[in-house]
């Protein structure tokens, strides 16, 4: 596992306030060190009272923990009453080699080894974190990393994939035994086959849900709306 889990990886916020933007004062902020490398990737949670799961999130490549795709998303399963865990799966140094080189991008390896080791560290942690079920939610590239995770481990309830990669994880595929649900934008043809092909070899509790006249990133008008209501109501019927 690239990192070491553990909460002594983390730190609150509040300790580190000079690398906190607006945004993160307004939510929650965990800085995760990553000792390999020696840099901190940044966590942006919110738990809703009586939070009833915890859906970690990894983004597509090129985006982050504030894409605004996945904040609306993450705000509307959190009004659900599930805690949100959005996080940046590269840390800053990594993401700025990225630009130019594009090396990180489709380590999925390494992408779904950062989702396991925040996974270890919400299991980790001595208050309702614990007993918490959790669920993961992946977009583009980061439903591959989400997948991969998923299926290393036996405690993963439910997973959503936005416009996700699943064929990243094509291997992974048949040992994924959390109810998953794929959603495409119904003019995304080549990621719609691509997933299609992906729900053939899940042997899970599947769905494929194609949203009619949306592309990848779903902008057109109602179309997120679309995929928010999916996600919530599959968390609502898996993640408990």
């Amino acid at each position: 596992m690239s990192g070491l889990p553990g909460e002594d990886n983390f730190l609150c916020g509040e300790e580190r306030t000079k690398d906190r933007s607006e945004e993160d004062r307004r939510a929650g902020l965990l800085l995760h060190y990553h000792p390999h490398t020696c840099c901190w990737s940044a966590v942006v949670y919110n738990v809703p009272h009586e939070a009833k799961g915890m859906v970690l999130f990894a983004h597509g490549s090129g985006s982050g923990r504030y894409s605004p795709r996945n904040q609306y998303i993450a705000k509307v399963i959190n009004n659900a009453g599930y805690a949100t865990l959005l996080m940046d799966l590269l840390t800053e140094k990594e993401d700025e080699t990225d630009r130019y080189t594009g090396e990180y991008r489709f380590d999925i390896e390494l992408l779904a080894n950062r989702m396991l080791e925040a996974t270890d560290w919400v299991r980790g942690q001595p208050s309702d974190f614990e007993i918490l079920p959790v669920g993961y939610f992946g977009a583009s590239t980061g439903a591959g990393a989400a997948l991969i995770a998923a299926s290393q481990r036996d405690d993963i309830k439910a997973v959503v994939s936005r416009g996700g990669r699943p064929d990243l994880a094509d291997k992974a595929l048949p040992s994924v035994t959390a109810p998953t649900v794929l959603i495409v934008g119904g003019n995304d043809h080549e990621v719609i086959k691509l997933n299609q092909s992906a729900l053939a070899r899940l042997t899970c509790t599947k769905q494929l849900e194609i949203i009619p006249g949306a592309t990848h990133l779903f902008e057109e008008p109602g179309a997120l709306e679309e995929v928010a209501k999916i996600a919530t109501d599959w968390f609502g019927s898996y993640l408990k």
